[in-house]
């Protein structure tokens, strides 16, 4: 189970965007701490730390399933002002763990307040008084298997005694590599703006690869940044543009027990205030979120269990968003579109099946589907240009883009997918053992 991390920063297997990673550095106010809580019996890093010296403004979104791990639980039930802490375990989920599980969560955030107090009097002026609220957790693995409470609490020592001030690309390589369960590849993003004249950073980190589909957020996904902006507007900002990012990918049409996504700000860059989302002085901070979330969800995606296509769903024209967003995930988790592609099969039929099952009305006389740049359908039906072998050779290619014009409104959702493929069997018949 032991990750190489050597191979994954020079690796060239794939000259394809997703396995390029950006150069980040340094965020001011966080320090981050990776050790092995042998959690996997073995030496692969799978604990990590989060630490804010300062405290962290922050907000988060949570999966909105019935069914929720212990940890958001926990989380849920904290809202303090600033959090100090975001301590994160792989291979166990701490779902349906019950009292067990929540109470082996207030241990640790007891004793992790207890240690990092220590710390604040040994590294700080005036140092910070941290009460276990102020810490929260991210947890991710198999659901429903005892929590592992001892190897973690026996570990809170040794990430904090790690902690280091000072960030490079090979720690945050680390990170994202110690959170990752059937990943095959870290996910990293990371953009720079402006907020009025000051130099802001957003950095961030994200895992998943199967139990893919979004009702708020999707897997785990953290982001940084040194910006200072208030909880409520951080809130705001990441409600909004969860929307078109974490919540237009599917890889398998499930939704998580443990989907947590929560962003960070140190507030160490002085920026002037901002009292609301729609002032100008935060459009390119905005965007530049959206930048980041959109390129971790797409790497999700693209890591998809199994997977050898990215698929984007394009569904324009429609009455309203949510019309158009139906029909895209419609298509996104057929398992019939999704084998087809696959395969390889220019099999348009099953876009078809999946555009009537969706519900939303559809102008039947109008209606228009692309593969790529070739159109299949044009005005409701075959084009006459239609020429199955250029399809068959699109479909040979690695990305593959469906767009679809239903000609009953001005509203449009885009929705990113992958192939379904005997490996995905494998991995999901497998993933126990």
């Amino acid at each position: 189970m032991g990750i190489n991390l050597t191979n994954f920063l020079s690796s060239k297997s794939k000259n394809t965007k997703m396995i390029d990673f950006q150069d980040l550095d340094h965020i001011d106010g966080l320090a981050i701490s990776v050790v092995s809580a042998n959690l996997y019996n073995d030496v692969r890093d799978d604990l990590t730390m989060f630490y804010f010296r300062e405290g962290a403004n922050y907000a988060s979104v949570y999966t909105q399933s019935k069914i929720i791990s212990e940890n958001i639980k926990w989380n849920l039930k904290q809202r303090p002002k600033k959090i100090y802490s975001l301590i994160v375990n792989t291979r166990n989920a701490n779902a349906f763990t019950g009292r067990l599980g929540y109470e082996s969560l207030k241990k640790l955030a007891d004793l992790t307040a207890k240690q990092l107090n220590k710390k604040q009097k040994e590294d700080e002026e005036k140092p910070k008084i941290i009460s276990p609220k102020n810490i929260i957790f991210g947890c991710t693995g198999t659901i429903g298997e005892l929590f592992p409470y001892e190897k973690i609490s026996n570990n809170i020592p040794n990430l904090i005694n790690k902690i280091r001030y000072t960030q490079n690309k090979f720690i945050w390589m680390k990170v994202a590599l110690a959170i990752m369960t059937t990943d095959t590849k870290p996910k990293l993003a990371m953009e720079e703006c402006q907020i009025g004249n000051e130099k802001i950073k957003i950095y961030g980190i994200a895992k998943g690869s199967g139990m893919i589909y979004p009702n708020m957020a999707t897997t785990l996904a953290y982001i940084f940044t040194d910006a200072t902006l208030s909880n409520e507007i951080l809130g705001k900002l990441l409600k909004k543009n969860i929307a078109c990012t974490f919540n237009a990918i599917s890889c398998d049409g499930d939704t998580s027990t443990n989907d947590m996504a929560t962003i960070f700000a140190t507030n160490e860059v002085k920026n002037s205030q901002v009292k609301s989302i729609n002032e100008n002085k935060i459009k390119n901070f905005d965007k530049a979120l959206n930048n980041v979330l959109l390129n971790l969800a797409k790497r999700v995606v693209s890591d998809g269990e199994g997977s050898s296509k990215f698929i984007i769903i394009n569904v324009s024209k429609c009455k309203n968003e949510i019309d158009a967003k139906k029909i895209a995930f419609s298509v996104a988790n057929s398992p019939l579109v999704k084998t087809a592609i696959a395969g390889e099969d220019p099999n348009w039929g099953r876009v078809i099946m999946a555009i009537g099952k969706a519900g939303p009305r559809i102008n039947l006389n109008k209606l228009t589907i692309k593969f790529g740049n070739i159109i299949i359908v044009d005005e409701g039906k075959l084009s006459q240009s239609y020429d199955e072998k250029i399809i068959a050779n699109y479909m040979k290619g690695e990305n593959i883009e469906i767009s679809i014009e239903t000609f009953t409104g001005k509203k449009n959702f885009t929705a990113y997918t992958m192939d379904l493929t005997k490996k995905y069997v494998e991995i999901n018949a497998d993933y126990r053992s």
